[in-house]
């Protein structure tokens, strides 16, 4: 959207004030007396007062009239939103969803948080460990209502159509390709331009942040500077008939009233902001050898557990690159893993499984559940000529990675009517090449 302008960099301490309204930050100091223009004094933590520096995170906002005037919160229908994990039988099997419908606006009007489905997820919101991941399919803006998760950080990924969304920060706009993060109780509206798609990693207990680099280096993955956090920006408006919040607490919706817009932020510091990232930019690194590289090589964003390398969630690509590796069948290898990984794709064809996967439909390989390539990218793969090779060029796949044994819900093994039930058949064409009397050919 033209007009729109960003902040650069990941985990910034950010101080922005809306032209309109110079020296609105009040300087030398929080939380003074009287604020500039008459403003309230906010503070939004999102980690308790007394985490280590390295992970400390707030945001002062500076605001027209402050988050704590408004009606009481009184439960609302969660349609398809869940966090009841027990509502289907287990099922060990690989499953994979065709396109996820989206409703035409001329049938009904379904904004952002009415075109929320949760397919999968587990934990516990409560104890503040865990993941969910959900689709969003609409067709029309949201009008005098914003969403608030209290339960942890959203990660959206928009597939089709580009979404405007309005934040108490400011304002972003994240087209498919692109993914933004609205972190844990931060107020938010979604504009849209049609009929609109994309997935949603949700986690609780934990932020988003970039992987360590390791012996990589200093430099590549996604680079800090990359992401980008919008600008203040305000308005100072009167809803009379009375403006929504909706509010998502402990895996349940609850909405309250009030009469003016949450969007009043005239300026706003720290370190505790939303933000967006073309994935575009992303610096892939890569077997130049022989062999094919674990995907985590792959990861643009992950969510920390306790345990020292192993992930709450992490999210990873499979962006275009070169493939150059010797003696080596490249495709993604068969695999076992003892974490759960949801795979969806933005655009183009997944390189390991050209047919049946499509842009806006979804994957899932749960915890030790096979999974690999089907039989015709075997068979062309075992028998390629070895060149240097574009691999995934004009596609973007990419995989929600989590050590949680996610359960799938009823609507996303039900409802939804999306669940491909030919999934298997795509690995029935592998077949035995064991030769007992193979032997080593001569050099």
């Amino acid at each position: 959207m033209a007009g729109l302008k960003y902040m650069s960099g990941f985990g910034n301490e950010f101080s922005s004030e809306d032209p309109r309204c110079p020296g609105s930050l009040p300087e030398g100091q929080n939380n003074p007396q009287v604020c500039p223009y008459g403003l309230y004094a906010e503070q939004l933590s999102g980690s308790a007062f007394t985490c280590p520096r390295s992970t400390n995170k707030r945001s002062w906002l500076y605001r027209i009239l402050p988050s704590v005037r408004h009606k009481p919160f009184t439960p609302m229908s969660c349609g398809d939103l869940t966090e009841n994990w027990n509502e289907v039988e287990p099922d060990p099997n690989q499953l994979r969803w065709r396109p996820f419908n989206i409703p035409k606006s001329s049938e009904k009007k379904v904004d952002f948080i009415s075109g929320l489905h949760t397919v999968c997820g587990a934990g516990d919101s409560k104890s503040r460990n865990g993941i969910a991941i959900h689709m969003y399919t609409c067709s029309t803006s949201m009008t005098d209502r914003c969403f608030q998760n209290a339960d942890g950080d959203l990660l959206i990924v928009p597939q089709q159509g580009e979404i405007l969304i309005t934040t108490e920060f400011g304002k972003m706009m994240v087209e498919p390709n692109e993914i933004c993060v609205i972190q844990q109780g931060m107020r938010f509206s979604v504009d849209v331009f049609g009929e609109t798609r994309g997935y949603i990693l949700e986690v609780f207990g934990a932020h988003f942040e970039l992987p360590d680099l390791g012996p990589i280096g200093a430099n590549g993955l996604a680079n800090p500077r990359d992401f980008q956090t919008p600008v203040a920006w305000y308005e100072d408006r009167t809803v009379a008939t009375g403006y929504t919040i909706v509010n998502k607490y402990q895996g349940k919706l609850f909405s309250c009233q009030q009469d003016f817009s949450p969007f009043n932020v005239v300026a706003w510091h720290g370190n505790y902001s939303p933000y967006k990232y073309n994935l575009e930019n992303f610096m892939a690194i890569n077997c130049v050898a022989f062999d094919h590289a674990d995907p985590s090589i792959f990861t643009v964003l992950t969510a920390k557990s306790t345990r020292p390398g192993v992930a709450i969630a992490d999210f990873v690509i499979f962006p275009p690159r070169w493939g150059v590796a010797d003696r080596t069948f490249r495709p993604p290898y068969y695999h076992r893993n003892c974490m759960s990984e949801f795979m969806g794709l933005i655009k183009g064809h997944y390189e390991a499984k050209e047919e049946g996967f499509q842009p806006g439909g979804a994957s899932l390989h749960s915890i030790m559940t096979p999974h690999g390539p089907d039989g015709d990218c075997f068979e062309k793969n075992s028998t390629a000529l070895l060149k240097p090779e574009r691999v995934a060029e004009g596609t973007m796949a990419f995989m929600f990675e989590s050590s949680f044994s996610m359960a799938v819900t009823k609507w996303g093994l039900d409802t939804c009517h999306r669940l491909d039930k030919n999934y298997y058949k795509c690995w029935e064409a592998l077949k035995s090449h064991f030769n007992p009397n193979w032997k080593p050919s001569s050099k």
